[in-house]
């Protein structure tokens, strides 16, 4: 009876330990995209041919440091790839506009970015990133077929309104940190320590301390005959539908 007893409480601890090892990665793979818990995402490309990276910027288009962005871009002969919210898209239509006109690439940032999407339900999700694509699709006549996921947030409801959209999940490998408290010089040396061909870069166009870390990179990358290049050139892949 007590080898019984012992056992059913036993076995009780282990599923009850399983359930809780399950939950902690399950959330922890909704909050780190690398991972490709919930959908795969393209992170890096070590296959590419060449010295190449991608320099990618979240939660754009800035009215002040968008253009700043793109005047260094242009003096250094750079490429990058902007993942722009639906709703400063409509805001700032002409500097959105400028960011393609000068050859580089804009995916989906949903359109709201709000700090509870992980929340949304499927059919809110769809709504948030089909609103973005016709936004773009009115101002440009593009179909965005890159997705960067708001907060690199994923879960199964995100899934299957990627898989509603036919959109792409972009993550990243080189994480800057550049909303934090850091100062330039610690993100720039965060994002140029390990720094190699067919990484991908995360920035934000979105505060002066970036802009010295993008001139400083820049500069950077030129000294060490690094290549930025598009996410689509990155991958070989489509932009636009």
């Amino acid at each position: 009876m007590l080898v019984l007893i012992f056992t059913g409480n036993f076995f009780k601890w282990y599923v009850f330990a399983l359930v809780i090892v399950w939950f902690l990665v399950t959330i922890a793979g909704s909050f780190f995209i690398k991972w490709n818990y919930h959908l795969k995402s393209l992170h890096c490309n070590k296959t590419i041919k060449g010295n190449k990276i991608a320099i990618t910027f979240d939660d754009g288009p800035h009215p002040e440091f968008t253009p700043k962005v793109l005047e260094l871009l242009k003096k250094y002969d750079a490429k990058a790839t902007f993942f722009c919210i639906g709703k400063h898209i409509e805001t700032y239509p002409n500097i959105f506009s400028e960011i393609i006109k000068q050859g580089h690439t804009v995916g989906n940032h949903t359109y709201t970015h709000a700090n509870n999407f992980g929340f949304f339900k499927t059919k809110n999700v769809i709504r948030e990133l089909q609103k973005t694509n016709d936004i773009v699709k009115n101002i440009m006549g593009l179909t965005m077929q890159l997705y960067r996921p708001a907060f690199g947030v994923t879960n199964p409801r995100i899934k299957r309104a990627i898989k509603e959209t036919q959109l792409q999940s972009i993550g990243w490998n080189v994480r800057s940190l550049d909303t934090t408290s850091r100062t330039p010089d610690k993100i720039f040396k965060r994002v140029t320590k390990n720094l190699s061909k067919g990484d991908i870069i995360l920035l934000h166009d979105t505060s002066l301390k970036t802009i010295t870390v993008l001139e400083r990179l820049l500069l950077f990358l030129q000294k060490q005959n690094i290549e930025s290049v598009t996410i689509d050139s990155l991958f070989n892949i489509k932009a636009y539908a």
